[in-house]
């Protein structure tokens, strides 16, 4: 299933683009997807936000605060899942977990959990299964939208958003797209991880 030969993602097959320039860049191309699907991994066990007014509020030591603002965004993403539904356009996730869970992910699995019930599709994978893969390094950050672009997303050594690596090659995108795809029918349900390993936890530390 997981048999995959990955090539390299490096800026010899890509094009790096700024933060701003790789959120404009992905932007224009979502609007323009229909009757594909979008999948996403994430590697990385802590990331920063200050854009994210729950993770502002979580790294400040207001755990409720956090809940509430990310329970505020409901409304926001079915939404925008909706209009998703009517482009025929899916929305698949793939959170690699290591454990025990790190406060930030321990806020994070929070907002996935929201995103999940929105309905975006998100599976738990976990450390072992892709132990295979990362004999040179961490798996990378990747977003394959609508199979046509495969963003490397690159993050600094505070895991700040740092902008991305975008692939437009199908003999690049392919095999990464494939990969996640097997991570995926792999992984546990979001819904499921979240109940037994997540909702019994106390409030996480603050994030540093």
């Amino acid at each position: 299933m997981l048999s995959v030969d990955l090539p390299r993602l490096d800026t010899s097959l890509g094009e790096r683009l700024s933060r701003d320039a790789y959120r404009a860049d992905f932007q224009r191309r979502m609007q323009a997807v229909e009757g594909r699907d979008s999948w996403k991994l994430e590697r990385q066990q802590h990331f920063q936000e200050p854009e994210n007014n729950s993770w502002k509020a979580f790294s400040q030591g207001d755990w409720r605060g956090a809940l509430e603002l990310i329970e505020k965004r409901r409304d926001e993403l079915m939404t925008f899942m909706g209009e998703a539904t009517k482009r025929n356009f899916s929305l698949y996730r793939v959170r690699v977990v290591e454990e025990p869970l790190t406060p930030y992910l321990q806020w994070e699995l929070n907002m996935l959990r929201l995103r999940a019930e929105c309905g975006e599709r998100i599976r738990v994978a976990g450390p072992e299964q892709i132990r295979g893969f990362e004999e040179d390094g961490p798996l990378p950050e990747l977003v394959s939208l609508g199979g046509l672009t495969l963003y490397k997303v690159i993050y600094d050594s505070r895991g700040m958003s740092d902008g991305a690596l975008r692939f437009v090659d199908p003999d690049v995108l392919s095999p990464w797209e494939d990969f996640i795809k097997g991570l995926f029918d792999a992984g546990e349900e979001m819904a499921s991880y979240f109940e037994r390993e997540v909702a019994p936890l106390p409030p996480p530390a603050p994030a540093e």
